[in-house]
């Protein structure tokens, strides 16, 4: 499985239920590699993306807590364990987990690729991802040139697990 994520310099991912900046060339990566996937996130993040409905194009699995949660367009299950057991029927390289942060430590372990934008600034924040570089087992396999948005740089990296 992959997951994706933009990180600022501190692994900072999010601050009060928002991402801390939309970088327009990081939301065409995003698109680009999960359009046609399978995307699974948690209730909250589902509730940030605009009407609060699933993303278009890709099959969406959505974990959350509440027994009686529904939502239109995605599938809607109550564990990790779950959510695992539903993407058994599709490839693992076409499975990505895409928040939000308690997701994404839970499911670290079930990942071996994570695609992760690197922007070169410390923001106000209350939400953070494990930081890859101080994990062994995490390397990066590939990276982007540095670009820049507007003053803000930012990386792509491609980390990938060892021994996977």
């Amino acid at each position: 499985m992959n997951l994706i994520v933009a990180a600022d310099k501190n692994w900072a991912i999010g601050y009060q239920n928002k991402l801390l900046i939309s970088i327009p060339e990081d939301m065409r990566f995003f698109r680009e590699e999960t359009t046609g996937k399978v995307v699974i996130m948690g209730r909250n993040t589902l509730e940030t993306f605009p009407g609060g409905r699933p993303l278009k194009n890709r099959t969406n699995i959505v974990i959350s807590s509440k027994p009686d949660y529904t939502v239109n367009d995605a599938i809607v299950v109550h564990s990790v364990e779950e959510a695992l057991d539903k993407v058994k029927a599709y490839k693992t390289e076409d499975v990505y987990v895409i928040g939000g942060a308690s997701i994404y430590k839970q499911m670290l372990e079930f990942c071996n690729v994570a695609h992760v934008t690197r922007i070169n600034y410390a923001y106000q924040a209350d939400t953070f991802f494990p930081n890859l570089d101080e994990r062994p087992e995490w390397v990066i396999e590939a990276e982007s040139e540095e670009r820049t948005y507007y003053d803000i740089e930012y990386t792509f990296y491609k980390y990938v697990r060892k021994n996977k």
